[in-house]
């Protein structure tokens, strides 16, 4: 609100356009006007910047355009039941948590509609004007897409609302004295639902590592005396225990925050990769096909038993080829640098050898991830979130899984070198996760610092003989255009920077899970690294990236089994390296001790898959709100059912009578 009682617009998306669309071309025609003009046309309110080497156009949309919008694509918005929206109807709607009508993500599915749905709807081709050149508009053409096509919109992208962001910063960012408190309702309003889930998660996870931090401190400084053989295995049962329930109960959390945001736990395509032009192409079940069989039912059985099959075999196909690649070609590798880890006795020279490791695997990573979406685009997933999981199966699995824990197998099983271990697992955990932070907090400000730089320098040697002032950016909007996008490292095409976040997460958590035995200080460690994490995530996607495109989740997707893999693989390297401390000579004894260890490591395994059942995953008052809110609709359909079939007989009846 402004000092008038007025609503002041929030801008929350930017076209960027050339400038020398505006410099050479102000007459009839000119592309601008025209685009400026059908925005204003739709509803939409806009407002021109000019930047130093682009105009920005941005967009806000009143309720009321945001909601013929959102009837116009049939959007669903839950009542007691997910319906088509209506604007006419609108009070029936559930608000979201903030008060408003419409999540972020389905006001920039509205804005999306918008922008790009505006069409030639003239019977005429349309000449638009742009740089002294001329060409057309052709009918039923998106006239945005048309303007892409030309070079003459750059790009399309959301702003941050700069009321909100400043709420953030404040009391999410920037507040330090709550250690792990979040306002999770303000994240999810701000930046949709998976950004929301990924933090809900970090959260809860930090607060659960305070306990095995406290008890891996006491384990490693405490002098147990006669008792100290015993210290290790009730320290590995404890954090087996706890990683069981932590996932357990985040499961109920995650129902719980599913029912408060009025989310159904199914979810279509995801629409942020096929907004703003983002597209992505995959097989369809045959439905095309099977609408022209009629009735024929044996025929549209054989045509849909024949695309789940080859989906699954394809599938096959491309996780064995994907095994053979890491078992032939990277398993080799990470080996080699792990004996010559083992055998030089130089630290420089270790040095030096882990610098070319690390510059060779990012080669291998980014192959690796190349050809990992070439092969999920011949596989049979049903959405972008099933496709996006099938390649963090692939990429994790096998690229990232074997840099990170091969060479720290080799140490630990192979030569039982716990002091070369403890050493890897420091520089892991330490060294690797600070520089890490650094990177990835600094790299946004570089990369902005360049584009920024290279864009003052384009400028000054256009404008070489004309006599002008310092040359700075000095708009907002212009500010978050040369900001880096929140991206994966990756890849781009299914995932955008939340796949490293939970890469850097699944990562530190097969380390102090898997090795906990030997370096019981790592939790302490990991905790003290996540809370340092919440708020430099939070900073860097406030202040650093631009507003991330919003993207539909219910749960944290594959990373979950991901976790659920590295416990059961915890419990395994945890009792081998139990077995290899109290079997020091390598007899290979089966004495009563190792006897005990590998009995405790099949009733962990049982109790690991018996929790699942104890504690159940949806809480009762969200299993009991779900039941209600079905059972309320389901009686609407059946009275709404009834009075059309008590309608359609009467209106046969009459006519039989007429």
């Amino acid at each position: 609100m402004n000092g008038n009682g007025e609503e002041v617009a929030v801008y929350e998306i930017a076209v960027v356009v050339s400038q020398s669309n505006v410099i050479k071309d102000k007459e009839i025609g000119d592309c601008l006007d025209i685009l400026v003009a059908e925005f204003r046309n739709v509803g939409l309110i806009v407002d021109i910047v000019s930047g130093v080497s682009d105009e920005f156009i941005k967009v806000a949309a009143p309720p009321v355009t945001l909601g013929r919008a959102a009837a116009e694509i049939q959007l669903k918005k839950p009542t007691r039941m997910d319906l088509q929206f209506e604007w006419e109807e609108m009070d029936a709607f559930l608000k979201q948590p903030d008060g408003s009508l419409f999540s972020w993500s389905e006001r920039f599915q509205c804005y999306h509609h918008l922008i790009y749905g505006i069409v030639n709807k003239s019977n005429l081709m349309i000449s638009l004007k742009y740089d002294g050149k001329e060409f057309c508009w052709e009918v039923g053409q998106s006239l945005l897409q048309t303007l892409e096509s030309k070079g003459i919109v750059k790009q399309v992208f959301p702003l941050h609302a700069e009321m909100k962001r400043k709420k953030l910063l404040r009391s999410w960012a920037l507040n330090w004295w709550d250690l792990t408190d979040q306002p999770i309702d303000e994240i999810y309003s701000y930046f949709g639902t998976k950004v929301a889930i990924y933090f809900a998660f970090l959260g809860k996870y930090t607060q659960w590592l305070f306990f095995p931090a406290a008890l891996g401190l006491i384990v490693q400084l405490v002098d147990f005396g006669s008792l100290q053989l015993l210290a290790l295995p009730v320290f590995f049962i404890s954090i087996t225990l706890w990683a069981v329930l932590f996932f357990q109960f985040w499961k109920r959390k995650n129902y719980a925050l599913l029912a408060r945001w009025q989310i159904n736990c199914t979810i279509g395509i995801g629409q942020g990769h096929k907004l703003l032009g983002m597209k992505w192409s995959y097989r369809q079940p045959p439905v095309e096909v099977i609408k022209t069989l009629g009735t024929d039912k044996a025929r549209e059985k054989e045509l849909y038993q024949r695309h789940e099959w080859l989906g699954h075999l394809m599938r096959f196909r491309n996780d064995v080829f994907v095994i053979l690649s890491i078992i032939c070609l990277q398993l080799p590798f990470e080996l080699a640098y792990a004996h010559l880890y083992e055998v030089i006795g130089s630290d420089i020279i270790k040095f030096g050898l882990t610098a070319i490791y690390l510059f060779v695997i990012q080669y291998f990573t980014q192959i690796g991830g190349k050809i990992s979406v070439k092969l999920i685009k011949n596989e049979n997933n049903e959405n972008s979130e099933n496709r996006a999981d099938s390649l963090v199966y692939k990429v994790v699995f096998g690229l990232y899984f074997m840099q990170s824990y091969i060479g720290i197998f080799y140490h630990a099983l192979l030569h039982r070198n716990f002091r070369t271990l403890r050493q890897v697992l420091i520089q892991r955990l330490i060294i690797s996760e600070v520089l890490e932070n650094l990177l990835e907090n600094s790299l946004p400000y570089m990369k902005y610092s360049y584009k920024k730089y290279k864009t003052i320098r384009n400028k000054k040697k256009h404008e070489n003989n004309k006599p002008s002032g310092k040359i700075h950016v000095s708009t907002r909007v212009e500010k978050e255009y040369l900001k880096p996008a929140y991206s994966a490292s990756i890849v781009e095409e299914l995932e955008d920077g939340l796949f490293d976040d939970f890469l850097e997460l699944a990562l530190q958590f097969g380390m102090i899970m898997m090795f906990a035995c030997a370096f019981p200080l790592a939790f302490a460690f990991a905790a003290v690294n996540n809370i340092m994490e919440i708020r430099t995530d939070a900073l860097k996607l406030l202040s650093m990236f631009k507003r991330p495109v919003p993207r539909d989740a219910v749960t944290i997707g594959a990373w979950i089994n991901i976790f659920q893999f590295l416990i059961v693989m915890s419990i395994c390297t945890n009792s081998a390296l139990l077995v290899w401390l109290y079997d020091q000579e390598g007899k290979w004894k089966i004495e009563p001790g190792l006897a005990a260890i590998l009995i405790m490591e099949h009733v962990l395994l049982l109790i690991k898959f018996g929790f699942s059942h104890f504690v159940p995953e949806e809480p009762a008052w969200v299993r009991a709100n779900r039941v209600r809110n079905a059972t309320q609709a389901q009686d609407v359909c059946s009275k709404q059912l009834l009075r059309t079939i008590s309608g359609e007989k009467t209106s046969n009846e009459s006519k039989k009578n007429e």
